[in-house]
């Protein structure tokens, strides 16, 4: 042991937890003011880092690229397991149009509104490319803190936009970015060929990990329960590295590996969701901490007039426009394509792409990356901030039930022919003011708790459902269209 040691660990991990805690601590304050709580997060690298209070001397960019890579791995892996299939189905084409023709649209618009203020045109569309995925995320953290919930349809549009159109974007940054080191690399056709081949093979080893993964879990027989999150993180870590080293979109296969898990029997589930839910929240604020950390606020100034104008051209002219013409042939409302193109928020990844450039070594890539930053800053400060009203103000919000004081769930290490699920018991139901005796319940389904404001009430035969009760049932597979038609939709669908 030499003679740093241990001071020097203990140094680093006292900075790091004072950081993590500040800025966990921090984020409840953003929730107040509607801001997504990631730009918390990254003030709070801000102030610590090298032009900061905290004089933190940090400017690797390597390190950040690979935090931040296995950062938006554990993201996308989280979100792949909480999306469910029908969620998929009902919007994979708006999304899909969206995550492919929308990033493309966009990267073309940025690209001649940087072009005009300055840039060459190679240097316009790594630009364009960069800020060209949204992030649901920074929305629904928004909605969240201002107790609104957003619409069905619009929110699993949303939502599965995001969790495809990274990859897109990743692929298409690396490709303009080797154009931009060495123009004339390739030609337009063998880029598109390039894009194409990596979904491909991104989309097919996801999908086969999916369901070996499925498959894995379900024979193996491990010693502890703690283990299961651990294989899982394993799968997503392969899901990730196998496609990428065969020229394949590493997060397109992480996202359709975590899709295909979660849609399926996972043992220990509740436990698993709730370990890799965790792992995506320690992800996000560590990346935005560390992107925070690698900003020098002098060298903004010199940005801020361009940064400016094209954070505004994003928000007001690209980004609704792109939506507007993408969203065309499949009906959506007014207010719906209103609304989906002023919020496409801007999270980490746009920041995180900007360091390709950097470690590529391509003329004006730090010149970028603080124009990207800065974009992202202010993306998250004019429609972040009016997530919350402009919801409500287009009639957009969704009733939700208030959330129930208790949890109440079945861990197994096996599926079973069975499940607990909590509904919430609203007065238009049928089944308010009827005692349980008289609801006709099948053979395999029974009330196992009932939540009544902050009292657990036993469950037994004249035991009468009011409203506003939290109620837990035990229901077979067969029986949940019954359970469905007499206590409505489920508590987390």
């Amino acid at each position: 042991m030499t003679g740093t040691e241990p001071l020097a660990t203990a140094l680093l991990l006292t900075t790091f937890g004072v950081l993590l805690a500040l800025s966990i601590i921090f984020s409840r304050f953003a929730e107040r003011f509607a801001v997504p709580v990631a730009l918390a997060f990254m003030l709070i690298g801000v102030l610590a880092g090298s032009e900061g209070i905290g004089g933190i001397a940090f400017e690797d960019y390597g390190f950040a690229f690979r935090l931040g890579t296995v950062a938006l791995v554990l993201i996308l892996f989280d979100g792949g397991l909480h999306t469910p299939m029908d969620a998929v189905r009902e919007s994979i084409k708006p999304a899909g149009v969206l995550a492919t023709l929308g990033v493309l649209g966009t990267t073309a618009l940025i690209a001649l509104a940087a072009h005009v203020l300055g840039f060459s045109w190679e240097e316009a569309l790594v630009l364009g490319a960069v800020v060209s995925s949204t992030d649901a995320a920074a929305v629904f953290s928004v909605l969240g803190g201002s107790g609104v919930h957003l619409k069905r349809r619009v929110g699993v549009t949303l939502e599965v936009e995001s969790g495809i159109n990274d990859p897109v974007a990743v692929m298409l940054t690396t490709a303009l970015t080797a154009q931009l080191v060495s123009p004339g690399h390739a030609s337009v056709w063998e880029l598109t060929l390039e894009v194409v081949i990596q979904i491909i093979v991104g989309g097919v080893i996801g999908a086969a990990l999916g369901y070996g993964g499925r498959a894995l879990l379900r024979r193996v027989k491990l010693p502890g329960g703690g283990l299961y999150p651990a294989l899982t993180l394993a799968i997503a870590f392969l899901s990730f590295g196998l496609p990428t080293i065969l020229h394949g979109s590493g997060f397109l296969s992480v996202y359709v590996t975590a899709l295909i898990l979660g849609n399926g029997p996972l043992p220990y589930r509740a436990g698993l969701l709730r370990v890799h839910h965790a792992l995506a929240w320690l992800g996000q604020v560590v990346m935005f901490l560390l992107l925070g950390l690698l900003v020098f606020p002098s060298r903004l100034a010199d940005v801020a007039g361009i940064g400016l104008a094209l954070a505004l051209f994003l928000a007001v002219v690209a980004r609704p426009l792109v939506v507007w013409l993408c969203l065309l042939p499949f009906g959506y409302r007014a207010r719906e394509v209103l609304y989906m193109g002023w919020v496409g928020l801007r999270g980490a990844v746009p920041i995180i792409l900007a360091t390709i450039p950097v470690l590529s070594g391509a003329p004006g890539a730090l010149r970028i990356f603080n124009v990207v930053f800065f974009i992202v800053f202010i993306n998250a400060l004019v429609p972040g901030a009016t997530v919350g009203w402009v919801t409500r103000w287009l009639g957009l919000g969704a009733r939700e039930a208030p959330p129930s004081p208790a949890v109440l769930e079945i861990e197994s290490m096996q599926p079973l022919n069975g499940e607990l699920m909590s509904f919430y018991v609203d007065e238009a139901l049928a089944v308010a003011g009827v005692s349980l005796a008289d609801l006709p319940f099948p053979e395999g389904a029974s009330v196992a708790m009932i939540v009544r404001g902050q009292d657990v009430v036993p469950p037994k035969g004249t035991t009468v459902i009011t409203p506003g009760d939290h109620i837990y049932v035990f229901v077979r597979t067969e029986d949940r269209p019954l359970i469905h038609l007499m206590f409505g939709r489920a508590e987390g669908d």
